[in-house]
């Protein structure tokens, strides 16, 4: 059989036919499975691989150490515990459960054209809001009118928040739903399980994998495939990018191969049976495996084979003017002026997965056919992505190395220093006493007996002290007067010193291959290291082997990936749609409005891992040192250590600090202007109070001015009407007096008037007398009034009297 492949170059049809698909696994067997000299490619990786696994259980061949220290062959001499020394299972165990406990969150960003237009619609509503803010404000507040288009609240102040806001805080339900989606396959398939015996593969084997299928009856399956049982084309590239085909190589029973395949005859059946009769038919046996031979198991490989097949179509055009596409085979090719006159042809190439099934060792293909529900990446429909997804993070031409395979050398070294412990232990004897007998003889203990060994070695043991003669009893000096003497055993203790120093220089070498050092392995540090020191220390631990968990979480997004193109071939064609639907739904309702148009969605798939203890401390001693500053608010701290991503975290944490630092700044010139509007509202209270002070006094000033005024008034007043009184009692007076005067000059002058009046009554009388007298001739008569010259002559003053 001939170790090439058959050409790709074919028609579709040959492509299909039973023929070439066996030409293809036979092709697979020739390569991986081919005895050259004595072994083959298969039994090589599966045996190296048992070997690492037995190392990485301190379950190691022993027999190495065995003819290292037989002489010839021969160990009857050696009585040893030839048990290996379990040490490198302690740095494996810390490697993957370190990894396994990372824990993480799968995230689905749309990248379809509907998705990235409604997410930059959304970008963009807000910022129209941002530039719009101060007028959506004022309507809002003048007329209770809510301009504003999107729910951002508050709303980002620049671009770099706007950035953030968007990768924490916005979010489209169908994105939702995308990630429910994911984690509901991943924990119905108990994905955490088998995400632990990968990590533990690429630890040990330095090469881990993983198989997702789908069928209409369980719908989406992930199952693990353990790497010493899978074969694949000659790749360079560490993430198997460029494989072409991919295999995995199963053990199983009649009963199962006759429920997977049920058109197999009883002829082919019985053939098959007659595979397990022979020792040469299980290719994929190890040394280790070669006793557990059944015969009633068979070998069967199963792969892929990615190859590419043509999609021809017919265009013809009706009689109403329409192109009317008729689908064709590869091997539709009519002549030129056919097509040129009457119809046209539409062709292109694209990628295909082929499913095959093959009984190793024989010519019997129990399937071959084209792959149903093939993964689509939706953004290059002419790609096509494999079931198994495969990882080797440190593969350099095809060879794949890993974290125990550098330590072997030191474990196997280890484990002989141990075994030469044991060989120099089983030497040492104790410190023995020597007891000099004839010293004892000369010895007298004044008590009439003599110093017996037994007496002397008990004296010895219990006190310490011993009795002995410098001279015999003949007085000659005793030789032997010390009659017991320690007797060291020899340097056994500096050959064990030694040994233990040869355990720990290579204990301490595989520390440094693997970068797992004291800080990591819970080892005892050094009491005099610092604090700072010993994290630093364990940092550069992490970083030595975060190649292994980057491989992990690589498998994990891609299978991601794969079951995120799985969701549709669910709700398009499997009888579990709804059920699907209703385990989403258990997380929320809402999304299932989503769900209806999911296969529709292009997602990109990333993962967003916890921040291990180191990142941890980080962030947290960044956010204690704001705090200390006073830079951000304890609801801020609240909110960043709510983020998983550091990254995102730190961000926040410097925007949180930008804007509390405006915020202070804006508060500290409020504060300000607060303090000169106070002191202006104090200048001006003060000056108000001077004013109102000066008003009081004034008033008061006016008021005692009117008081004296009104005083001095009245005071005028009174001395006016005195004076007026006076003026008046004054004029009264001078009226009285000037009557009194007119009285008086009225009665002067009336008494004139009436004297006058009187001597002219007089005169006339005494003129009538006279006349009388003349006439009469009377005697003259006396005209001097009697008795009018003294006052009792009848005289008053009633003349004076006022009239």
């Amino acid at each position: 059989m001939s170790n090439y492949f058959p050409s790709q170059v074919v028609s579709d049809k040959e492509k299909l036919s039973l023929e070439y698909g066996l030409k293809i696994g036979k092709a697979i067997e020739s390569e991986w499975f081919k005895r050259d000299s004595g072994t083959n490619r298969f039994a090589s990786n599966q045996n190296n691989f048992h070997k690492l696994r037995l190392y990485a259980r301190g379950e190691q061949a022993i027999q190495k150490y065995k003819d290292e220290l037989s002489i010839n062959g021969d160990l009857s001499y050696l009585n040893l515990d030839w048990k290996p020394v379990p040490i490198i299972p302690k740095f494996v165990d810390i490697v993957v459960n370190g990894i396994s406990e990372r824990t993480f969150d799968i995230k689905a960003y749309t990248q379809d054209p509907y998705g990235v237009d409604k997410r930059t619609k959304y970008m963009e509503g807000i910022l129209a809001d941002m530039r719009s803010q101060e007028l959506n404000e004022f309507a809002a507040e003048a007329f209770g009118v809510n301009l504003q288009s999107s729910d951002a609240n508050p709303l980002p102040d620049n671009e770099e928040e706007l950035q953030l806001h968007m990768q924490l805080n916005y979010k489209q339900a169908v994105e939702i739903a995308e990630e429910q989606a994911i984690n509901v396959l991943l924990e119905g398939n108990r994905y955490e399980l088998l995400r632990k015996k990968i990590n533990y593969d690429l630890c040990v084997l330095g090469i881990g994998c993983v198989k997702n299928t789908f069928n209409k009856a369980e719908g989406v399956k992930v199952e693990y495939v353990d790497p010493a049982n899978i074969v694949y084309s000659y790749t360079e590239d560490p993430y198997f990018e460029d494989i072409y085909y991919f295999g995995e190589i199963k053990t199983l029973p009649i009963n199962e191969i006759v429920k997977e395949f049920p058109h197999l005859t009883e002829q082919e059946l019985k053939s098959l049976h007659n595979q397990g009769h022979q020792t040469t038919g299980f290719y994929n046996r190890s040394l280790a495996e070669s006793v557990n031979q059944d015969k009633n198991q068979i070998q069967v490989l199963y792969f892929n084979y990615k190859t590419y097949m043509n999609e021809v179509y017919k265009t013809k055009e009706t009689s109403t003017g329409a192109h009317k596409i008729i689908a064709k085979d590869d091997e539709f090719n009519p002549p030129t002026e056919l097509l040129e006159e009457r119809f046209g042809k539409l062709s292109k190439q694209i990628e295909v997965l082929f499913e095959g099934a093959m009984v190793l060792g024989t010519k019997q293909m129990l399937r071959w056919n084209l792959a149903n529900n093939m993964m689509r990446p939706k953004s290059d429909y002419t790609k096509v992505k494999m079931n198994y997804s495969i990882v080797a993070p440190r593969m350099y031409k095809g060879k794949i190395e890993s974290l125990v395979s550098r330590i072997t050398t030191f474990a196997d070294m280890i484990q002989i220093t141990h075994l030469k412990i044991q060989q120099v232990m089983s030497r040492m004897v104790p410190d023995g006493i020597y007891l000099d007998a004839d010293g004892l003889a000369e010895i007298d203990l004044g008590n009439g007996t003599n110093y017996n060994p037994q007496e002397a070695l008990n004296m010895f043991f219990q006190t310490g002290s011993i009795i002995g003669r410098s001279f015999t009893s003949d007085g000659d000096m005793n030789p032997g007067k010390v009659p017991i003497q320690e007797i060291q055993s020899g340097n056994g203790g500096a050959k064990l010193q030694s040994l233990i120093q040869t355990y720990n220089y290579y204990l301490q070498m595989i520390r440094d291959v693997t970068g797992l050092n004291e800080a990591r392995d819970g080892s005892m540090p050094d009491a005099k290291t610092l604090v700072g020191v010993q994290k630093l220390a364990a940092a550069n631990s992490n970083t030595a082997t975060r190649h292994i968990l980057q491989a992990g979480l690589f498998l994990t997004t891609e299978l991601a990936e794969c079951l995120s193109l799985r969701i549709s071939d669910i709700l398009e064609y499997s009888p579990t749609a709804d059920a699907f639907v209703q385990k989403l739904g258990r997380h929320n309702v809402a999304t299932l409005r989503e769900m209806a148009d999911l296969h529709l969605y292009d997602f990109g798939i990333f993962i967003e891992l916890t921040p291990d203890e180191e990142e941890k401390a980080m962030l947290e001693n960044n956010i204690q040192q704001a705090l200390q500053q006073q830079g951000i608010n304890l609801e801020d701290a609240i909110d960043i250590r709510e983020i998983k991503n550091v990254k995102l975290a730190n961000q926040l944490l410097k925007l949180k600090r930008k804007r509390k630092a405006e915020e202070d700044a804006m508060l500290q010139q409020q504060n300000i202007q607060q303090q000169a509007q106070a002191n202006a509202q104090a200048q001006q209270v003060a000056a108000q109070a001077e004013a109102q002070k000066n008003q009081v006094i004034t008033q008061n000033q006016m008021q005692l001015e009117q008081t004296k005024a009104q005083l001095e008034t009245e005071k005028m007043m009174k001395e006016a009407q005195l004076k007026k009184e006076l003026m008046n009692h004054e004029f009264q007076l001078n009226m009285q007096i000037e009557q009194m005067k007119a009285q008086t000059a009225k009665a002067s002058e009336d008494n004139k008037e009436n004297r006058k009046d009187e001597r002219t009554k007089i005169q006339a009388s005494q003129q009538s007398e006279l006349i009388d007298q003349r006439n009469n001739a009377k005697p003259p008569k006396n005209f001097e009034s009697s008795g009018n010259d003294i006052m009792g002559g009848g005289f008053g003053m009633n003349a004076f009297e006022p009239r």
